[in-house]
């Protein structure tokens, strides 16, 4: 069932379920109003012949006439006088005290009372006079105002009933289809979507409610999608041209040795040039396996607990192995009050690879000017920061530095293979942290590696 056949029937059936109980009550409480306001006219009609009939009090004439000119006579309406005597027992003289016999002791008994048999209704009353005689009083008459006003009010609510379930389906037809409009539209426009323009977006005029939060997530989707595509595209063809480079030099070195006999120097210089460029090969496959395996999510990687100022300490030692005589510099200053501010959850060899990719960057585009490392932290993370004083990135390049194999255009003298950015962001990643890049070119770079508190 599509949703806006469900939208019509869920309304149209729930608000006519609604208008039917509010009309079954409005017919019961009439129903009941009739009925109370019939007794009523009863009542009064028992006390007017109690005053003409058994009360000797001087304005009798007065009633008499009043009741004739002013109380409309009802249908079958008949007033009866039941004596009792001494002990009470009524004193059935007539056809119709005897037929009333049941209702005259139950008057008798509870003082008042009102009976219906169909539309004949009763109301009595026991009454006392000055001289002491007890009479039961009771009148009665046929509610034909009732069956007119019940056959009247039941054809309104029916009439009214349809009407209000035909209003309530043109409504929902009109609601469905301003609801399920943006739908269609979104639908519509993820069909024209592919992955020849990925660059798409879907306009959002719902912002504020819950389908623009979902055009909004599907837009920020793409805007991930397109990156995906693009990186991809660019790792296919970096990598291409990273591998094949060494590959068509040890070709090329091995096919000119085997064209015709050579001396053992020239076999060896060759076999040197060949090892070398199969060095290199090997560097970026295994490079290049290490960046898909940190990739995933969903690596098992075993995580302790560690200090932030430690792991910066044993990175700069391996960094200094690596370039002798560097001059990165640790700002002690920045050291938190709290040492407890320095405990993070990690893993303490992969944080230590994406800290000394960045120190050995910083130290290589720097041509071994001073760089300097310092700390910053929040109530949810704490940040490292590498301040270098190099060459820095061009503005255009800054988009691309997370391409694996990609290189800025102004790094063409310095040696690398575009894989330390990329490895380092997929480590942060792992541990549901972040890098940033600030750089400007010919001024420096400041690299920083938020780590959270909870991973």
């Amino acid at each position: 069932m599509k949703i806006r056949v469900r939208i019509i029937w869920l309304l149209s059936t729930t608000f006519a379920v609604l208008v039917l109980i509010f009309s079954a009550f409005v017919y019961v409480l009439s129903s009941n109003y009739v009925f109370n306001d019939f007794y009523d006219r009863l009542k009064t009609r028992t006390n007017t012949t109690i005053r003409i009939e058994l009360d000797h009090r001087g304005d009798k004439e007065f009633v008499k006439q009043f009741k004739q000119e002013y109380l409309e006579k009802l249908p079958e309406e008949r007033s009866t006088v039941v004596e009792l005597d001494e002990r009470r027992m009524p004193i059935l003289n007539t056809k119709h005290a005897r037929e009333d016999s049941n209702f005259i002791h139950r008057v008798v008994e509870h003082k008042y009372n009102q009976e219906r048999k169909g539309n004949l209704l009763k109301y009595g009353k026991l009454y006392v006079s000055k001289q002491g005689k007890s009479y039961v009083v009771y009148t009665s008459a046929k509610n034909m105002y009732y069956t007119k006003y019940k056959n009247y009010l039941g054809g309104l609510l029916v009439s009214m009933f349809f009407s209000a379930v035909f209003l309530i389906i043109m409504v929902s037809l009109w609601l469905s289809k301003r609801l399920i409009k943006p739908i269609t539209d979104l639908s519509t426009s993820v069909h024209t979507i592919g992955t020849e323009n990925l660059n798409f977006r879907i306009e959002n005029k719902q912002e504020g409610d819950e389908l623009g939060e979902l055009i909004q997530t599907i837009n920020n989707m793409l805007d991930r999608l397109e990156t995906s595509f693009e990186t991809q595209n660019n790792f296919i063809s970096n990598a291409s041209h990273e591998l094949n480079t060494p590959l068509t030099s040890i070709i090329g070195q091995a096919d000119l040795m085997l064209s015709k006999e050579r001396s053992t120097e020239d076999y060896k210089t060759a076999l040197s040039h060949i090892l070398e460029q199969a060095e290199k090969l090997n560097k970026k496959t295994k490079a290049l396996l290490f960046l898909a395996q940190t990739g995933f999510d969903g690596k098992k990687m075993t995580i302790e607990n560690l200090r932030v100022d430690e792991l910066i300490f044993e990175t700069i030692e391996t960094v200094n192995r690596i370039i002798p005589g560097n001059k990165i510099r640790f700002d002690f200053g920045c050291l938190p009050e709290n040492l407890d501010a320095l405990e993070v959850k990690g893993n303490s060899q992969l944080l230590q690879l994406a800290l000394s990719n960045i120190l050995l960057n910083a130290t290589k585009y720097s041509e071994n000017q001073e760089v300097r490392i310092y700390l910053t932290h929040t109530k949810e993370h704490i940040s490292i920061h590498v301040q270098d004083l190099g060459i820095g990135i061009p503005l255009q390049d800054l988009s691309h530095i997370y391409d694996p194999f990609f290189r800025a255009s102004n790094t063409t003298s310095f040696e690398g293979y575009g894989i330390g950015l990329p490895l380092t962001r997929n480590i942060m990643r792992q541990h549901k942290g972040k890098i940033i890049v600030h750089s400007e070119e010919e001024k420096g770079t400041l690299v920083s590696l938020v780590i959270p508190y909870k991973t």
